[in-house]
Order: structure tokens, then C-alpha cells, then sequence
């Protein structure tokens, strides 16, 4: 009985181990602005709209794997990331990049044989961006990593609206940099709180190279550029005046954040609540974009 037991609890432990490789908190906002592209393009079947779900889920996926995999030689040097599968000692590295290549690989074949070649090439595009050029090459040699190398996490909208259109057009590119210009101000925002972290690992991270206030003073131009490029798409007629307000609303208490952690003796706490609400803000954007078409 004692064995059966312990054999159950190392199967649940290496079950968590492999969900916790694929980062599920990170892909569930990468799946809203996927997904949600879908439905501004057109009306997808619950098929279609199944399987991008489940392709980008294990593309994202195997990507992060990977990037855990690459990173193993740092992760334990830094305290949120030294209790990972790997540098915690209970998965082999190797078995962490054999499990991250089937990800991606599986989810290629999903998104090709379900939506359409362009579809999974995106994905794809999404993948090798982020393994090669951020993890790779970029995250430990600039502190542009953020600025070049999360155009990774800027793929997905291209990867749903190829997914219903079979191909890509002006709506969907806008997506795209959308998130590329809201990717520096969220991740600078946890820089800023993280930089004993990054400095152990020798991640050359904005606030270590430019310093605090060249950071903050960045992440403010970024979300200026970012925020009317939130209202373009209304300006050539793919949304309409309900995402407008959203869009307004959403940007301003963005910009709001951006100024209290410029002007705070202490940034730490306003830093905090600007990381969280730019996940909040991206979600809610892409959600605005599904309720536009749903009431045009």
C-alpha cells in the first residue's frame, strides 16, 4: 500500500512539475489575446476556436519550457525562480527540453492541420523570437531584451486572426504592436521591484544598466506611444465607439500608474500596482475589442 502511495504522489508531483513548466498564469493572458482576435476577425467554429486554443496553449507552452531549460544555469540564483523543475533538482534538464519540444511541436501540428499553415508558421514565429532571440541571445546581453525580444509575446493576435482569415492584415498588425509598446512599461514595472533578482543572475535589466528614473522615463514614453495607438484601429472603422471608451478609460488609468511610480519617494508599492493592472489592462483591451463586434 505504502508504495502505491508513494508512486501516486510522484506522479501528481511530476504532473504539476510539467503544467508549472509551461507557465499556465503567463499563457492564459497570451490565450485572451489570441483567442479574442478571433472573434473581431469573424465568427470561428467551437472547433477552430478549440484548437488554437490548445495549439497556442502547447506552442506557449513548449516555449517556456525551453526558455527554463536555457535559463537553468540562473534560476537559482534568483529567489523566484530557484524553485522551478530544474534547478529545485526534481526534473533532468534534458527532459525538460525533450518535454518542451513536443509542446511546440505538437502544437504545430494542431494549428496546421486544424486552422491553416499560416497559422502555425506564426505560432512558430512566436516561438523561435522568444527561445532564440530574448531567451538566447538578448535577456542576458541588453537591456533592450524587453523592447526586442517581447515581441514574442506580440504574436499571438497575429496567430488568431490568421487562424480565421487565413492571413494577416492592418487590424491584425495593430494588435501586434499593441502589445509590443505595452510589453516594456508592464515588464519595466516588475523590473524596477526585481532587481536584487536579475542582479544575481547577471540579467542586464533596465534599472541595473540605465537606472530608476531613465526606466521610468521610458516606460512613460512607451505608454504615450501605446495609447493612441489603442485608438487607431476606431480611426479606420475595425472598432467602434464602445471599444473607444474602453480604450480611454483603461489608457488613462494606465497613464495614471505610469506618473505615480514616476513621482513616488517609494516605488515599490506603486511599481507593484502597476505590474498587476497592466495584466489587468491588456485583458480587459482585447475583452472591449469581443464586446465591440459582438453589439456593432
Amino acid at each position: 500500500m505504502s508504495q502505491v502511495t508513494t508512486a501516486d504522489v510522484a506522479r501528481k508531483s511530476l504532473a504539476r512539475d510539467l503544467v508549472a513548466l509551461t507557465k499556465p498564469r503567463i499563457i492564459s493572458l497570451l490565450l485572451v489575446t489570441t483567442i479574442a482576435p478571433m472573434y473581431v476577425a469573424g465568427r470561428p467554429s467551437w472547433w477552430l476556436t478549440l484548437a488554437v486554443f490548445v495549439g497556442g496553449y502547447l506552442m506557449a507552452g513548449g516555449a517556456n519550457a525551453v526558455n527554463m531549460y536555457i535559463d537553468r544555469d540562473i534560476d537559482d540564483r534568483m529567489a523566484r525562480t530557484r524553485l522551478r523543475p530544474i534547478p529545485s533538482g526534481r526534473m533532468r534538464a534534458e527532459a525538460v527540453l525533450a518535454f518542451g519540444i513536443l509542446c511546440a511541436t505538437t502544437g504545430t501540428f494542431v494549428l496546421a492541420h486544424v486552422a491553416n499553415v499560416l497559422t502555425a508558421l506564426l505560432a512558430l514565429g512566436g516561438f523561435y523570437t522568444y527561445v532564440f532571440v530574448y531567451t538566447r541571445w538578448l535577456k542576458r546581453s541588453s537591456p533592450q531584451n524587453i523592447v526586442i525580444g517581447g515581441a514574442a509575446g506580440a504574436f499571438p493576435p497575429l496567430v488568431g486572426w490568421a487562424a480565421v482569415t487565413g492571413r494577416v492584415d492592418l487590424t491584425a498588425v495593430y494588435l501586434f504592436l499593441i502589445i509590443f509598446y505595452w510589453t516594456p512599461p508592464h515588464f519595466w514595472a516588475l523590473a524596477l521591484n526585481k532587481q536584487r533578482d536579475y542582479g544575481s543572475a547577471g540579467v542586464p535589466m533596465a534599472p541595473l544598466v540605465w537606472g530608476e528614473r531613465e526606466t521610468m522615463r521610458n516606460m512613460l514614453w512607451y505608454t504615450m506611444i501605446l495609447l493612441p495607438l489603442t485608438l487607431l484601429p476606431v480611426a479606420f472603422g475595425a472598432l467602434g465607439l464602445p471599444y473607444f471608451v474602453m480604450a480611454v478609460l483603461l489608457g488613462g488609468w494606465l497613464l495614471v500608474g505610469v506618473l505615480r511610480v514616476m513621482r513616488a519617494d517609494d516605488f515599490v508599492k506603486p511599481a507593484w500596482a502597476l505590474y498587476k493592472y497592466s495584466l489587468l489592462y491588456l485583458a480587459l483591451l482585447f475583452a472591449a475589442m469581443v464586446v465591440d463586434r459582438a453589439v456593432a
